[in-house]
């Protein structure tokens, strides 16, 4: 399904942007202007974000100099692309990368991993194939996937099934995952499902309107099945603002499944496929053209909201104690289940 993803929005963007920037001179005017007509005509969020992008044309079209260096100019375009506050758009050039990081530096961590490793597992946990787990008290399991660019292969979530298998609930941890790869989030919510399940939607960009867009297109993804092992028992998936893009869509996913609970904070975002493409100069732009939608058709750009009364930060205090609010918020809910 991911593979068929990429090639449609590829399709598209090559039938929407051939030449568009050929008429663009390559001086810092040409360059301003290549950059924000690619970003009007492909974008898929303004809708979400709120900006009037005419605006932003004008307001740093004043700030462009033909006798400005080209850092100058890298940071007018920078400062210029994160009006639209999205963590998928940056700019690179061969001495810098642009990146929006907002999204999540203005929130709480909600996360310390030595506080899991050393006070919950006292460094006695198991690891394989990106993922760290083993067993919280009163038989919870606990599974955190800190990547979701790591590999994680079906023969190492058989093993690591296998061994939680005993438990009566478990913790999937993805905070702080900043994304990665589609296709271990199918991997991996295929062994929480039992049929196929439409898990959400793809809609494209078919014109340079901002609203132009296809209708939804819904994807499903199917169980695991081959005999491999699947996980039947409630579970509890741990975000923060710093779960975004691939993971972000994992939550979106999870979220929708029966006997999921999400626990934490709103997570990072990004819900868009991200494209790239080029100025006049040769510096690169990355952006949101694709948008990812959940199974309700809703947009999950701005973050996935934890269950209702499961919105929790961790407690600095009981931080200091070695207490993580969050999972212990988790091993509540899963306490309630028995």
């Amino acid at each position: 399904m991911v593979k068929k993803i990429l090639l449609l929005l590829f399709q598209v963007l090559i039938m929407t942007s051939c030449g568009e920037i050929q008429d663009m001179e390559n001086d810092p005017h040409g360059n301003f202007e290549a950059l924000w007509r690619i970003l009007d005509e492909h974008y898929c969020f303004f809708g979400e974000k709120d900006v009037d992008w005419d605006e932003v044309h004008t307001r740093y079209g004043e700030r462009i100099d033909d006798e400005m260096t080209r850092e100058e100019l890298f940071n007018v375009l920078a400062d210029m692309i994160d009006e639209l506050k999205d963590g998928h758009t940056n700019l690179s050039s061969g001495f810098r990368t642009s990146y929006y990081r907002k999204w999540w530096s203005d929130y709480p961590q909600n996360y310390n991993e030595r506080l899991i490793q050393e006070h919950y597992f006292n460094y006695n946990y198991r690891s394989i194939g990106g993922i760290d787990y083993g067993l919280l008290s009163d038989n919870i399991g606990y599974l955190r996937y800190g990547n979701f660019s790591s590999a994680i292969g079906d023969g190492n979530i058989d093993y690591v099934l296998q061994f939680l298998s005993t438990s009566r609930g478990l913790i999937i941890d993805v905070r702080d995952n900043g994304g990665g790869d589609l296709t271990n989030v199918e991997q991996l919510v295929s062994r929480f499902i039992t049929k196929p399940t439409l898990v959400g939607y793809i809609s494209h960009k078919t014109g340079p309107g901002h609203n132009d867009f296809s209708e939804p297109r819904g994807f499903t993804y199917n169980p695991i099945g081959g005999g491999h092992i699947s996980y039947g028992k409630p579970v509890v998936v741990l975000c923060n603002r710093g779960t975004f893009s691939a993971a972000n869509n994992f939550v979106a996913i999870m979220k929708n499944l029966p006997g999921v609970t999400i626990v934490g904070a709103q997570s990072g975002g990004g819900g868009g496929m991200p494209y790239s493409s080029e100025l006049p100069n040769g510096w690169g732009i990355r952006f949101s053209s694709c948008a990812i939608l959940d199974a309700n058709g809703k947009s999950t750009e701005n973050g996935i909201e934890p269950t209702a009364g499961c919105a929790v930060d961790m407690d600095e205090d009981l931080e200091r104690q070695g207490i993580d609010s969050i999972i212990e918020k988790a091993i509540s809910v899963l306490s309630q289940k028995r």
